[in-house]
């Protein structure tokens, strides 16, 4: 069954998770965090987001984010889609 369709607002406040595939591993050490806090950072210039809150765990991660635009939705898929192919082009 698809998720629901998530309705977006400006200046609204999101709590984001993403786990990886089968709960692996998406986070293998430092390195792998910077990748994803520089693509988090990019995210925030493309989109205007501002992140109030983050924790990074081995196989998921957390964000607070508040959305000036309701482009919660796209800014999510850029920021996905960038990490992962840097993170499978690591390894």
């Amino acid at each position: 069954m698809p998720r629901s369709i998530r309705l977006e607002y400006p200046e609204a406040f999101y709590h984001v998770m993403a786990r990886g595939n089968r709960r692996e591993r998406i986070f293998t050490d430092d390195v792998d965090r910077r990748f994803f806090l520089k693509a988090l950072g990019e995210a925030c210039e493309r989109t205007g987001w501002r992140v109030h809150a983050w924790v990074l765990m081995g196989n998921h991660y957390h964000c607070l984010i508040e959305t000036p635009e309701p482009n919660l939705v796209a800014g999510m898929q850029w920021l996905q889609n960038t990490y992962t192919r840097r993170f499978n082009t690591r390894e």
